[in-house]
């Protein structure tokens, strides 16, 4: 939880001002602007950031303070509010905590002699890209906008979606040093109230410096994760019609400030498989999409290590099936093969990430088949198992889910490291881990991949 300064603001409008001096650096900070001026006769100051305020809005505001008369200066700021200021977003804070947090979110506060309280005028605007389709997150149907890093964008991406009185966007922070803003969305007559009470919890007794890395910062916070289970204990989206349908399924969305993605609770492997086409197509197209990305992802994982077993165990093998055996000379061991192509691919996706845009598919593809030839020409791979990490490679793309996938391989990894040093024995234990890695990984919601309940 945020330490709050409880410190009341004075009717000394000297004192306030002299506070405010002291705790906003105002003179080293370029950007910190204090601007004094006269409203109805009464000393006045404006505090706010540059580079979050609507100069135009500011200007004609601070116009129509100017041009208040004397005589017509109420008494307190609530009636000041009423009847002086002309602007929508307008509150009033009493202590300091609210005063310094609103402004270095962005907000302008206003101090005037004579009133005890502070006036805060929400005329900020933030430095933020168009909401364009995420390049991760594609849909082939339905709509192309996709959340950004301004955490109020977000929500009216969603609100836009669903006008129900219902949906509930509460806001809260977390982190001493970066304040950072988190929306919790959920729709009152559909979430889970037991979940939902339980997030709150956990937010509210968050004792944090930071949220330095945003969302992923807030996840680990919120749940940690035990170091051995790869398998991701949250769903992410940057797509706001998937984040609207989960809402309307009963689910609480997490959105913090400064990250382009939502937060998606509870989650299971069946959720983290899905993705926006399956919400987009007809009932019998979308059941095979997922049945089609299901039976590719169980593929990911065991393809590789079922053929070295079979390679180990040619005697196995069907006769239907003895095309695939290796016919090449082995000149490494199958298994550091499939060890040098699994860390080969994730470099050469590094290398791709890492390469200027315009340059990245034409050298993508120079490394693939350039290295792949070469590397079974020279002895150093067989052409089968060029074949398999390719099809591996590829498949790895047509579930949405990053953190997911790098779980798979990890999976992959053991069950090819157990079956090449305990053979079926080794397969079979793999096999057994992976399940008790699925059942046992808990989740915030309390159940597991499987949903069922956990103690």
């Amino acid at each position: 939880m945020v330490e709050k300064n409880s410190k009341k603001l004075s009717a000394s409008f000297e004192e306030n001002i002299r506070y405010m001096n002291e705790i906003l650096p105002v003179k080293e900070s370029f950007d910190i602007i204090r601007r004094d001026i006269v409203i109805g006769g009464k000393a006045s100051v404006f505090y706010y950031i540059d580079g979050f305020i609507k100069d135009e809005v500011m200007l004609k505001i601070m116009d129509s303070f100017l041009s208040v008369p004397e005589e017509d200066m109420p008494e307190d700021a609530e009636t000041f509010i009423q009847k002086q200021v002309p602007y929508v977003e307008v509150d009033i804070a009493e202590d300091f905590d609210d005063v310094i947090r609103n402004v270095l979110s962005g907000p302008a506060c206003l101090f005037i002699d004579g009133y005890k309280e502070c006036i805060l005028l929400d005329c900020r605007t933030y430095p933020a890209r168009s909401v364009d389709e995420p390049d991760k997150d594609k849909s082939l149907r339905g709509s192309r906008d996709g959340f950004v890093e301004t955490i109020v964008f977000n929500t009216a991406l969603m609100r836009r979606r669903i006008r129900d009185p219902h949906l509930i966007m509460e806001m809260t922070e977390a982190g001493q040093a970066s304040r950072t803003d988190i929306a919790i969305c959920y729709m009152s007559d559909r979430v889970d109230r037991e979940l939902l009470d339980n997030l709150k919890k956990r937010i509210e007794s968050l004792q944090l410096g930071d949220l330095r890395m945003n969302q992923q910062s807030l996840a680990e916070a919120l749940f940690k994760r035990k170091w051995f289970n790869p398998f991701p204990k949250f769903k992410y989206t940057e797509r706001p019609d998937t984040a609207a349908a989960c809402l309307l399924e009963g689910k609480v969305i997490l959105l913090v400030d400064n990250s382009p993605s939502a937060m998606i609770l509870p989650t299971s492997i069946l959720d983290m498989i899905e993705e926006a086409n399956d919400y987009y197509f007809p009932t019998v197209t979308a059941v095979y999409l997922k049945t089609t990305r299901t039976l590719i992802t169980i593929a990911t994982v065991f393809f590789t290590p079922l053929y070295l077993l079979f390679m180990q165990n040619l005697e196995w093998l069907p006769d239907v099936f003895e095309f695939v055996a290796v016919r090449d000379t082995v000149n490494i061991p199958l298994i550091f093969q499939f060890l040098l192509l699994e860390i080969s691919i994730d470099g050469l996706r590094l290398a791709a990430m890492n390469t200027p845009t315009m340059l990245s598919t034409p050298l993508s593809v120079i490394a693939g088949i350039v290295m792949g030839e070469f590397s079974v020409q020279s002895g150093w791979f067989n052409s089968e198992v060029m074949l398999y990490m390719a099809f591996v490679a590829v498949a790895n793309y047509t579930q949405p889910n990053f953190e997911l996938g790098y779980a798979l391989k990890f999976m992959r990894l053991m069950l090819l490291v157990l079956t090449a040093l305990f053979d079926l024995y080794g397969f079979i234990a793999g096999c057994i881990l992976v399940l008790c890695f699925l059942i046992f990984n808990k989740t915030l919601s309390g159940r597991n991949y499987m949903n069922i309940k956990l103690n």
